[in-house]
Parts: C-alpha cells; structure tokens; sequence
C-alpha cells in the first residue's frame, strides 16, 4: 500500500509538471506576443480559483491505516479480564483498507461547519497460543477462535479562522468524535452445545480542540494540515483522543481535485456497562487518496 500511494503522489507530480510544459509550448505556438513575458510567473487571484474558498466541499475516498489495537473486558463480578493485543495475541493483520468520508460548508468568511465519517471492519481466526479471559469466559490454549473489531468514527466540528487571508487561512477546531464500537471472540465446538461467545459493544462521544491551518501552495495546489486533542470523563466513559492530518490537494479540473494525504488517530476508552467494563485502545495512521468537490459560490477573502 506505501509503494501504491508514493506511486500516486509521484503521478500527481508528474501530471502538474506535463501539464505545465504542454501549455507552454502552446503559449509559444499560438501567442508569440506573450513571449517577452515568459519569464515572469504566471498571476492568479486566490479567490478565483475554482478549488479554493467555495462555499461547499465533498470528500470521498480510501484509507490504508496501520493498526495497533489493546482491549480489556472483564465482567462486574470480580473476572478483570485480560488485556488483548488483536494483532499479537490474536492474529489481526496491521495493515487494512476502509473508507472515509467527509463534508464541510463554509457558513462565511471566517466559520465552517462540518461532518466527517469513517468505517472499519476487521476479522481474523487464530489459534491461541495462552489462555485469555474474555468477557464471561475464558478461552483456552490451542483453541481456534474468530475475532472481529467493527469501528466506526462520525465526527462533527465548527472551525473558526482568527487569520482569514485570500491565500491563507488558520483557525481553531470545536467538535466532537462520536466512537461506535464493538469487539467480540467466538470458540465453536463440535455441537451447538459447545460453542461460546462474548463481545463487548459501546458507544463513546469524545470531544475535542484543535487547530488547523489551509494554504494556498500555487493555481493547482493546496495544502491542509490540522490535530485535535482532548481527554474528558463523562459517566460512566473515560476517554481520550488525539488526531492529527496533512494533506496536499491537486486541482485536475474544474471543481474537482484529488487529495493525498497522511492520518493518524489514537483514541483510549475506559467503558463500564451494567454487566461488564471494558477498556479499548486502538491507534491507527496512514495514507489517505481521496476525490474532492468543491462547489456553491466563492467566500469573499479579504488581503487586510
């Protein structure tokens, strides 16, 4: 997955570069008046650019993320439980594909709200190697088991730019990850009888500040980077988060560009439940290739 995303980020390079060459041979062909002044970069106004500063914006695409995964479930009858590695004790690979999913609308000149979504779903089967209590059971040594994580993260935030500048913008975050999780083992046996399982489902809001910071690089590129960090107890569910992207755009035409981009996120949850407690930590960073479209009218920048 790194060679296939060094690939597109090379490409992406590429592409600008051929692209700049082609219209220069044209301008030389076409306009022989313009070439006194070849040697002068060419002018743009940041406002104008079909990219950047519109009032809507629509992101889609893929993730390649390299986990790390710890989880704890005992039971509130005195069975702690044991911490589980998901990729070493039970054989989840690191690396994975999902999809994610954003939308932002640009209220004015300075505010944003906007919504952001991610999915992930893992399985494996292994044979375990040490005895693991889970839940309400235990699972025994060289008992093959199947396993499964399913995440999925929606976020909402409202961005405020305290520097607003036709070429560059850099602001604060407010929002909120919403964690949707569940993770659970089974052992089958050779009659229904036999068979067992547990999993351990929760539902963990977690809110977070942050900064962010956009740049316009040149007519066809972009730059965007931003992190959040926050730890709250709230009930019953203790939390932490930390977040973090950078993210260099491409224009490819018109109001569509494609997005390259690195994320990482780790987030700790401590959850106790009417039955059972449990304790989720899961970490996650890597490439991101996603389609953008921009539309809606231009936000009016001002230079002072």
């Amino acid at each position: 997955m790194k060679k296939l995303f060094s690939l597109l980020i090379i490409s992406l390079f590429w592409f600008s570069a051929n692209a700049q060459n082609t219209a220069e041979i044209s301008a030389e062909s076409t306009l022989p008046t313009v070439q006194n002044n070849s040697d002068k970069p060419q002018d743009y106004n940041p406002e104008d650019l079909p990219w950047h500063a519109r009032r809507f914006k629509f992101n889609a695409g893929v993730f390649f993320p390299t986990n790390n995964t710890q989880v704890k479930v005992g039971s509130n009858n005195g069975n702690g439980g044991d911490m589980i590695d998901f990729e070493k004790d039970l054989g989840f690979n690191k690396t994975s594909t999902s999809f994610a999913g954003s939308f932002e609308w640009r209220i004015s000149r300075r505010s944003r709200l906007g919504t952001e979504f991610f999915y992930l779903k893992r399985t494996s089967t292994k044979t375990l190697e040490k005895d693991i209590e889970f839940g309400d059971n235990t699972y025994h040594v060289n008992t093959t088991i199947s396993a499964f994580q399913d995440s999925q993260i929606a976020r909402i935030y409202y961005g405020y730019a305290f520097i607003s500048k036709p070429k560059y913008e850099i602001g604060a975050l407010i929002g909120a990850h919403v964690l949707f999780g569940d993770v659970g083992l089974r052992v089958v046996g050779e009659t229904q009888q036999a068979e067992f399982k547990d999993n351990f489902d929760f539902t963990a809001p977690l809110p977070d500040l942050g900064l962010w910071g956009e740049f316009v690089l040149a007519q066809r590129w972009g730059l965007y980077v931003n992190t959040n960090y926050f730890a709250l107890k709230i009930n019953d569910i203790d939390g932490r988060i930390l977040s973090y992207n950078i993210s260099v755009l491409y224009n490819v035409y018109k109001n569509l560009s494609l997005t390259a981009g690195y994320t990482g996120l780790n987030i700790r949850v401590d959850v106790e439940k009417e039955r059972l407690n449990g304790f989720f930590k899961w970490g996650y960073n890597g490439p991101t290739l996603t389609a953008t479209y921009s539309f809606g009218n231009h936000v009016k920048l001002y230079k002072h």
